[in-house]
C-alpha cells in the first residue's frame, strides 16, 4: 500500500481486485508477481456523432421535437461476411466526445452526457470486435500493447497535444481526406485534426467500419448520414486481460480476489456491480 508517507504493510486475509479497465501499470506488477492472467477478447473503434435533432427524428418520426420526448439513443449491432462484429456502445444522448487517456502522447476517446441531455449532438462508441490473434505477440500484455500502438497512432496523426485524429463519414467511405466539418460540428476537446482515418486505423479496422456503416443505417436512417463524425480512437471499451480466478473465485495467489470489469469478468456499470456482489458472496462463504 502506498500513503503520504511511503509504502506500508496492511495484513488482509482477503484482498478484493477491483480494477479499472485502464489500470495498465497495476497488470503490470501483478503479471510480475506472477498472478495468473490470460489475453481476452476486447472491441476497439472510433466515437461517431450526429445531430440529436437528426436521432431523434430517425427514432421517434414524427414525434420528434415533442417537448415531453427524451433525447433519443439507439442500440445497434450487426455482424459481418468477414466474421467480426460491430456495434454500438456507450450512447450519449445530447452529450460530447471526450478526452479519456490514462498516459503520455496517445489520444483515447470516450462519451458523456451531462444530466439535461440537451447538447447539440448524440455520440456513441462504434466498435469492432478484436480478439487475441490481432493482437501482437503473446502473452497476457499483448492486448495491452495493441491498445498502446493504436492510441500512439491517434496521438501522433493528430499532431501532438492531444488533438484527435476525425473524418466526414461520406470521406471514410469514399478513403479520401476530410477538409473540415460539414452540418456536424465536433464536440471533442482540445480539438479534432481532419484526416483519412484510413491513414491511422488498421485496415481490417477501417475496412470492417466502412462496411458496417451502411448496414446500421438501414437500422437508423441517417446513421451513415454524410456529415457525420468519426473521431479516433476508442480502445477502452474494455479489459484486454483476464485475471485468472478459480470456481472459488480467488486467484491462485490465495486470499486475491479479482473482481469486476479491470479483472476481465464485466462488461459496464451493471455486470461489475453484479460481480462484485458474486465476489462478495464467494469471501463470506470462505470465512464461515
Amino acid at each position: 500500500m502506498e500513503s503520504k508517507d511511503g509504502p506500508y504493510l496492511l495484513p488482509a486475509n482477503a484482498a478484493v481486485l477491483a480494477l479499472g479497465n485502464s489500470a495498465r501499470d497495476t497488470f503490470e506488477m501483478l503479471y510480475a508477481a506472477g498472478v495468473p492472467m490470460e489475453p481476452k477478447p476486447l472491441a476497439v473503434g472510433v466515437r461517431i456523432e450526429h445531430r440529436q435533432a437528426d436521432i431523434d427524428l430517425a427514432q421517434y418520426k414524427a414525434l420528434a421535437g415533442h417537448p415531453r420526448l427524451p433525447a433519443s439513443s439507439y442500440k445497434l449491432s450487426c455482424h459481418l461476411d468477414n466474421g467480426r462484429g460491430v456495434f454500438s456502445f456507450c450512447v450519449c444522448p445530447g452529450g460530447t466526445v471526450v478526452a479519456a487517456a490514462s498516459e503520455e502522447k496517445r489520444v483515447v476517446t470516450n462519451g458523456m452526457s451531462r444530466y439535461a441531455r440537451n447538447g447539440e449532438n448524440c455520440n456513441g462508441g462504434l466498435l469492432v470486435g478484436v480478439t487475441p490473434v490481432d493482437f501482437p505477440g503473446s502473452g497476457p500484455l499483448a492486448g495491452i500493447a495493441f491498445q498502446r500502438a493504436l492510441e500512439e497512432a491517434a496521438y501522433t496523426a493528430g499532431g501532438g497535444g492531444f488533438t484527435a485524429p476525425a473524418q466526414r463519414v461520406e470521406d471514410f467511405l469514399l478513403r479520401r481526406p476530410s477538409a473540415g466539418p460539414g452540418r456536424v460540428q465536433p464536440t471533442y476537446r482540445p480539438g479534432v485534426r481532419w484526416m483519412n482515418l484510413w491513414d491511422v486505423l488498421p485496415e481490417f479496422l477501417c475496412a470492417s467500419l466502412a462496411q458496417a456503416l451502411p448496414v446500421l443505417d438501414r437500422k437508423v436512417r441517417g446513421y451513415a448520414a454524410p456529415d457525420a463524425v468519426l473521431t479516433a480512437v476508442e480502445t477502452r471499451s474494455s479489459c484486454p486481460l483476464r485475471i485468472l480466478r478459480g470456481e472459488d473465485g480467488q486467484s491462485a495467489l490465495r486470499g486475491l480476489w479479482p473482481c469486476g470489469e479491470g479483472a476481465g469478468y464485466a462488461g459496464g456499470i451493471m455486470s461489475a456491480a453484479a460481480d462484485g456482489l458474486k465476489t462478495a458472496r464467494h469471501i463470506i462463504q470462505s470465512f464461515q
